[in-house]
C-alpha cells in the first residue's frame, strides 16, 4: 500500500528525486470570499480532477510531470489570487473545478519547485484564511470524508493542501472500476473535523493517513488528514 503512516522517517527514498509541486489557485475575492469548508472540499475534488483526465494519463501532454511529481513527495502549494490575478491564471493549462456553491479553484499540472509559471509564482501564499459562516452539516450519503486533526491549526492555504493529498491518497488505493465510479459521480466527498475520540480511531484503523513533511506551518511528521469512504470499503471500525 502506498499510503503513509504517522511514523515519521528518516531516510525516505522519495527525497532523492527531483522535487516538484502541484500548484493549486483558489478564487478570493475580497467582497465574497468563499466559506472554509467549501473551499477545502473544492480543492480536493480538483487534485481529482487532474488525476483523472487523460492529459495525466499515458501518453497525455501531462503524463511525465504527473509521474515524476508522484514518484516524488506530493507536495502541493496553494496560492490566492483575485481579479485580473485570476484571470491571468486561468488564462494557463490547468482545470478550474467550481463548487456548488460558486467557490472555484484551478489546478495545473505540475512544476519544478523552483520552476513555477511567472503569473503563478507572484501569487500570495501566505494569509489564506477562511471562515464557515455556518456549520457544514451532515456528510451526504455515498459521499468520501476526509477527516481533520481536531489537534492541528492550519491556515486555509495549508488546509487546502492536505485535503488534496487526502483525496490523492484514497484515489491511489481505489480500483480502476471504483476510480470510475466516483469520478461519473463527480467525485462526491465531505471535508470534518473529527472529535478527539473518533481521531484517535481513524489513526490507528488502517485507513489512507496524510503524514505531512512539516515543511510549513506544523511540525514534521504531524498526521493532518485520515480518509475514509465507506462506499468502497475503506471503513474506521
Amino acid at each position: 500500500m502506498r499510503w503513509q503512516t504517522c511514523r515519521v522517517s528518516s531516510n525516505d527514498p522519495r527525497d532523492e528525486k527531483p522535487q516538484y509541486v502541484l500548484p493549486l489557485v483558489v478564487r478570493i475575492e475580497r467582497a465574497a470570499p468563499p466559506a472554509r469548508t467549501d473551499a477545502l472540499e473544492t480543492a480536493a475534488r480538483a487534485v481529482l480532477e487532474i488525476l483523472a483526465d487523460e492529459r495525466s494519463l499515458g501518453e497525455g501532454e501531462w503524463a511525465r510531470a504527473m509521474t515524476d511529481w508522484q514518484d516524488a513527495r506530493i507536495r502541493k502549494v496553494v496560492r490566492r489570487a483575485r481579479g485580473a490575478e485570476w484571470r491571468k491564471a486561468s488564462a494557463l493549462p490547468g482545470i478550474t473545478v467550481t463548487s456548488p456553491q460558486d467557490t472555484e479553484v484551478r489546478v495545473f499540472p505540475p512544476v519544478p519547485l523552483d520552476g513555477w509559471p511567472k503569473d503563478l509564482v507572484k501569487l500570495q501564499v501566505s494569509g489564506t484564511d477562511l471562515d464557515d459562516p455556518v456549520g457544514p452539516g451532515p456528510v451526504p450519503e455515498g459521499a468520501a470524508v476526509l477527516w481533520l486533526n481536531p489537534e492541528l491549526d492550519m491556515s486555509a492555504g495549508k488546509t487546502m493542501a492536505q485535503t488534496g493529498h487526502g483525496a490523492q491518497l484514497l484515489w491511489w488505493e481505489l480500483s480502476e472500476a471504483d476510480r470510475k465510479t466516483w469520478r461519473a459521480a463527480g467525485f462526491p466527498l465531505a471535508v470534518r473535523t473529527a472529535d478527539p475520540e473518533r481521531w484517535a480511531r481513524l489513526t490507528t484503523s488502517g485507513l489512507p493517513v496524510v503524514r505531512d513533511a512539516g515543511f510549513t506551518e506544523i511540525a514534521p511528521g504531524s498526521c493532518t488528514v485520515v480518509s475514509e469512504f465507506p462506499a468502497f470499503g475503506f471503513l474506521a471500525r
